[in-house]
């Protein structure tokens, strides 16, 4: 067992998988002798050498064309986009390229790679390098989307990520990138599509994802000193999402909230709303209840983007109020 930061267990996770399989490689920008601009690849280079590690030009398309095409020609590549923001600039070849070959050819092409991308605000980075963008990769059928809270849960998901058949979009949040965990020697292998009950309760459940889980059971052990239990379900994956677990809770709790730090509108949590209205309407004992960011570019300024990212208080007053 070993103590691992965030941005460690990033590293070790492709290490794992790297040295277990030849066919992946690591590209992006500063990925290899830098260790990246986070430094989650510190000593990937050195390790498996600049066959398999290389730094690329300022170029998001030239990254996602790259990946692509090794993709189709055999490896297991994974591209680094710096900023998840950033993905903006070669959307066009992830949706209507990367998400559409295995399909548009019947399934005689698979497209095994990652997009990994550092996600999410609460860095002071401002509105063009903050953004939550899993709602975007979440929409595009064809994406499986990733978006882990926990170290151990990085290694796991990103072992499960390269391995898969279909092209994963890894979203690793900045703000968690110090954060610590316990995890196992030797190796881990996660499963996509699985959530974790992180907090057990009763009275209301709280889905929240990446940097929001442990707002939310922070938020969760303050209900409780006031007497409302509240379960905490990390979906961990968006694509494919873990319906069953979602709605088990909601069955036995009977509440439903949701934290998210992507734009209220469209945001994931809408979807599961959506899902459970669906599914476990005569379940519920009151409305689905969003506590998101508001539909606003993320400000730079620390004292407002404190605002606008969901907090432990505002979790913690919008659950009371509702529960009343």
């Amino acid at each position: 067992m070993a103590t691992l930061t965030y941005r460690e267990a990033v590293a070790r996770g492709i290490a794992q998988e790297m040295a277990r399989d030849e066919r992946v490689l690591l590209i992006g920008e500063d990925v290899a002798e830098a260790g990246g601009v986070f430094k989650t690849t510190e000593g990937l280079r050195e390790r498996f050498g600049p066959r398999r590690v290389r730094d690329t030009p300022i170029s998001e398309e030239a990254i996602t064309g790259m990946v692509m095409g090794a993709a189709m020609n055999g490896l297991r590549p994974i591209g680094e986009i710096m900023f998840s923001d950033f993905l903006a600039t070669c959307w066009d070849i992830v949706v209507n390229q990367i998400a559409k070959t295995r399909y548009m050819t019947g399934g005689q092409v698979e497209l095994p790679l990652v997009l990994r991308a550092a996600n999410g605000g609460g860095s002071r980075f401002g509105g063009q390098h903050s953004q939550s963008v899993e709602n975007w990769a979440m929409a595009i059928p064809g994406l499986k989307v990733v978006a882990p809270s926990t170290p151990i849960d990085v290694v796991g998901l990103m072992a499960a990520a390269i391995r898969d058949p279909d092209p994963v979009v890894f979203l690793e949040h900045k703000a968690l990138f110090a954060t610590k965990g316990e995890v196992p020697d030797g190796e881990l292998l996660d499963v996509l599509g699985r959530a974790t009950t992180v907090r057990a309760g009763s009275d209301a459940t709280i889905v929240a994802l990446a940097a929001m889980v442990p707002k939310a059971i922070e938020a969760a052990e303050i209900l409780a000193r006031e007497g409302i239990s509240a379960e905490v379900v990390d979906p961990r994956t968006l694509v494919p999402l873990d319906v069953t677990t979602i709605a088990s809770s909601v069955a036995k709790t009977g509440r439903l909230f949701t934290v998210e730090e992507n734009p209220r509108l469209c945001g994931w949590g809408a979807e599961i709303a959506s899902i459970v209205a669906d599914e476990c309407f005569w379940d519920l004992d009151g409305p689905v209840v969003r506590i998101t960011t508001p539909h606003i570019p993320l400000p730079a300024a620390d004292a407002i983007e404190d605002m606008a990212i969901p907090s432990v208080d505002r979790i913690v007053e919008t659950v009371r109020a509702a529960m009343e």
